[in-house]
């Protein structure tokens, strides 16, 4: 009994590694997304920061700020969609599928 419970901590760090290091990569990693034909586009990190943010000229017309401030909003909040994609694909790939045990999520 004594063995497997050994056996079992040692796999749950050798998990709790490989995840801190999944998530050293995705930090590095960015996403970006397009909007409004291209008007507006923001890349994240993969650790959920604004990087960058592109805003074609001709979609900062006065009359359109409601809508430019949604498409910033939108081209956020899809490239941080993205990056939760990714992050979720790296963890199955670690966990194997299964559930995380209760302390060791990942911030994000």
């Amino acid at each position: 009994m004594m063995r497997n419970m050994a056996g079992m901590m040692k796999k749950v760090q050798e998990m709790q590694g490989r995840m801190e290091s999944m998530q050293a990569d995705l930090a590095t990693m960015e996403f970006t997304a397009m909007v409004g034909g291209g008007a507006v586009g923001a890349t994240v990190s993969g650790d959920g920061k604004l990087v960058r943010l592109k805003l074609d000229p001709a979609a900062l017309a006065p009359d359109d700020v409601d809508m430019l401030e949604d498409m910033i909003c939108l081209a956020t909040n899809n490239a941080l969609d993205e990056a939760a994609g990714e992050k979720a694909r790296l963890l199955k790939d670690i966990t194997g599928g299964l559930p995380l045990p209760p302390g060791m999520n990942l911030p994000f």
